[in-house]
C-alpha cells in the first residue's frame, strides 16, 4: 500500500511554495538599486530602436 498523505499539509506545502516563488519574483523585480533600473531601462530602449531601425519599410509597387 501507498503512504499515508495528509491532504491539509500537502495543500499548505503548496501555497507555501508558491508564496516563496512568487517572493523571488518579486525579489528579482524590486530588489535592485536604482542604477540597475536605469541601465535595464536603457537597454531595452537601445533593442527595441535597433530593432525599429532594421524593419524594412513597404513600398508601393
Amino acid at each position: 500500500m501507498g503512504e499515508v498523505v495528509n491532504l491539509n499539509r500537502v495543500r499548505k506545502d503548496r501555497a507555501k511554495a508558491g508564496a516563496r516563488a512568487a517572493a523571488a519574483a518579486n525579489r528579482a523585480a524590486h530588489g535592485r538599486s536604482k542604477a540597475d533600473r536605469t541601465r535595464t531601462e536603457t537597454e531595452r530602449e537601445r533593442a527595441a530602436r535597433l530593432l525599429d531601425g532594421s524593419k524594412l519599410e513597404d513600398r508601393d509597387g
